[in-house]
């Protein structure tokens, strides 16, 4: 599925985006237990990544999208991260259009 689909890396994060096989897009989170061992800083970057994705959202219904912690980081950084969510989802965005 993601094979024929986009790639946009960030320092910490990457997005897969491909063409929606729905009429909305769907989203998915892979954060590894290596990348960010507490299940509660998991959860909470979780729901930093869906309110991301939420605010771009009319954009985005035309991709399915997974977004992936690649490297490990610290509790402290989980603000970083969103930064970096939004800038990659809006860089998909626009050159979309």
């Amino acid at each position: 599925m993601f094979q024929a689909g986009r790639r946009l890396n960030g320092a910490h994060l990457q997005l897969l985006a491909s063409p929606a096989e729905r009429s909305a897009g769907r989203v998915g989170f892979v954060i590894g237990k290596k990348q960010l061992a507490s299940a509660v800083d998991r959860n909470y970057l979780r729901r930093l990544l869906r309110e991301a994705v939420r605010q771009r959202r009319p954009a985005l219904d035309a991709f399915d999208i997974v977004l992936r912690l690649r490297t490990p980081c610290s509790p402290a950084a989980l603000s970083a991260l969103l930064r970096e969510a939004t800038e990659l989802l809006g860089n998909l965005v626009e050159t979309h259009h």
